[in-house]
């Protein structure tokens, strides 16, 4: 079970081994904390990220940091909300498993996620922190797991699910 908890910041500030980016399916940057990864890793990360070929929904690909703390970025893309009967909550796990399948594999051993899909993408926010919470606490990832949540409010729900799921595991 991964050690997993919630911080509220930046997460292009944080001095880990691999942060998450919650992309598009281009990898070439865009609006909230994809924008503000590419603008924090500098332009070879954007020149990397050409080389990619894109990632598909539910999939995630690796880069290095560039010029942020972390020394790796890797991207996932989270699914569009569609109301729930597109398949969306098991691409959401599957997000965060692959990219902890990646950090396995590079056996990094700090990863820090946001809030996937939970913004432009409007996955209802209470369900993508259980998925969450769960995808990665039952990952055998033996690394230190964060998900860094951009505001308060959104820390609560993930930090609510997680005492949730602790409680149902004693």
């Amino acid at each position: 079970m991964s050690k997993l908890t919630i911080s509220c910041g930046d997460i292009t500030r944080l001095a880990v081994d691999a942060i998450v980016n919650a992309a598009n399916c281009s990898l070439l940057g865009g609006g909230g904390v994809d924008g503000a990864i590419h603008k924090a890793a500098g332009k070879q990360l954007f020149e990397e990220c050409l080389q990619l070929d894109g990632c598909a929904t539910g999939q995630s690909k690796a880069t290095k940091g560039y010029l942020l703390p972390a020394k790796h970025v890797i991207h996932t893309v989270g699914p569009i909300w569609r109301g729930g009967h597109a398949n969306e909550a098991e691409l959401l796990a599957s997000c965060y498993r692959t990219a902890l399948d990646i950090a396995k594999e590079l056996n990094l051993k700090t990863v820090a996620f946001p809030s996937i899909s939970t913004g432009a993408y409007r996955f209802p926010k209470e369900l993508a922190a259980e998925i969450a919470v769960k995808t990665i606490l039952e990952h055998p990832f033996d690394g230190e797991v964060q998900m860094c949540t951009f505001s308060p409010t959104d820390k609560e729900i993930y930090q609510k699910k997680l005492d949730e799921a602790r409680s149902q595991n004693n």
